[in-house]
């Protein structure tokens, strides 16, 4: 056992909740769950990471670790009109499809073969709302906003894992020093709270069908790439189904859907956690005990974010998902023979169109594959004939 071990656990915990958790009140407060349901939610998914990284890190002997589907919380944060209620269906439904994924290869096959730039286009357009949204909270607040950018921009030069908590418990002294905020809540242990889901077509069609595909396509495979890239090869299916089986026993309790980690994996599975690979799983139980600790006090930190100033809460979440759209779109638009495809999903998805009482994601998605699949359908050479003469009309 080396100090490094539970010191690169620990930070990759801090990172992954500190840096995102704005985004989980983001996606609570769009659906309209109140303080104690939000709270719930949080607690729950707390409980759910530590404990599916705790047994899969012991029984694969390697480092898995687990995170909470940030893209997946984006797109309920940008979504509008559904209830509490709709959500958690939308949760439920989401780990019993990541279950189905898991126990049935084909499924997997299936997700991983769609376009790498189509759903990273749908990706873009989700969280790109969050980076703009940040840049409009400036003058709201520009005295406490702007020193914050910039610090945020400074610290990522030298260390980005830490840039967006820096800007996090930055922004909350400098709040609270300036009377930003009234006062600190009370410290409280946290409870979990059930909530009857609502299973409408629009909530499992517009939240969530995107939600499992943007967790598949963006978060467990990206997080299988991670552990492939340190020298290691877990089987996938295990892996996605017990993620998929504890998503849906903590959805009922408001809880987000849980997935692979890519980021926070990446902190726990490189040389510097240990030069033995085979010793590094031992990252996995530190991990899950640092989430533990968040889960016994998630009501306290869900109420400290509820008297933050909301301007602080936007750029942290915006600032939080610049990566991860920096990501997206550069690999929405690295294939010339996908671009016109990803740029669509992109404009759909970003729109925010509303159609049918289902959200932008699914029409993103849908656009873009109609637009590849026409693409696709011209370079046949069945179809050249009808090319050379729309052409010649031209």
């Amino acid at each position: 056992m080396r100090l490094s071990i539970p010191i690169s656990a620990f930070v990759a915990a801090i990172v992954g909740f500190g840096g995102t958790l704005a985004i989980v009140i983001a996606a609570a407060n769009a659906v309209g769950a109140t303080q104690i349901e939000t709270a719930s939610g949080v607690t729950a998914i707390c409980l759910a990471m530590a404990i599916e990284c705790l047994w899969l890190s012991w029984r694969t002997k390697m480092p898995v670790i687990t995170a909470w589907s940030t893209p997946g919380l984006a797109l309920v944060a940008a979504s509008s009109g559904f209830s509490i209620g709709e959500a958690v269906a939308a949760f439920i439904v989401t780990g019993i499809l990541l279950i189905a994924t898991g126990l049935f290869r084909p499924l997997t096959k299936l997700i991983s073969r769609i376009p790498p730039s189509v759903a990273s286009g749908m990706l873009a357009g989700i969280v790109v709302t969050f980076a703009i949204n940040a840049v409009k909270a400036i003058p709201a607040d520009p005295w406490l906003i702007l020193p914050l950018i910039a610090t945020f921009f400074v610290i990522r030069l030298f260390n980005p894992a830490l840039s967006v908590l820096a800007v996090l418990v930055g922004g909350g002294l400098a709040a609270f020093l300036t009377g930003r905020v009234g006062g600190l809540p009370t410290p409280e242990l946290s409870t979990l709270t059930l909530i009857a889901p609502d299973f409408t077509i629009k909530a499992m069609i517009g939240l969530a069908l995107p939600l499992y595909l943007v967790t598949m396509a963006s978060q467990n495979l990206s997080g299988l790439a991670v552990l492939r890239a340190a020298g290691y090869h877990p089987e996938p299916g295990p892996l996605i189904s017990v993620t998929g089986l504890f998503s849906l026993l903590s959805a009922p309790f408001g809880a987000g859907t849980t997935n692979l980690a890519a980021i926070s994996a990446a902190i726990c599975t490189g040389p510097d956690v240990h030069p033995d690979p085979a010793e590094r799983w031992k990252t996995g139980p530190f991990y899950a005990l640092a989430y533990l600790i968040f889960a016994i006090f998630g009501a306290s930190l869900v109420a400290i974010f509820a008297v933050l100033p909301q301007s602080l809460i936007v750029l942290v979440a915006g600032l939080a998902l610049m990566a991860p759209l920096a990501n997206a779109l550069s690999i929405a638009l690295k294939d010339e023979g996908h671009r016109m495809a990803a740029t669509v999903t992109f404009a759909v998805t970003a729109s925010g169109l509303t159609l049918f009482g289902v959200g932008a994601a699914f029409w993103g998605l849908v656009a873009g594959v109609v637009v590849l699949f026409l693409e696709e359908l011209k370079m046949r050479q069945s179809f050249q004939p009808l090319v050379r003469i729309l052409r010649a009309l031209s």
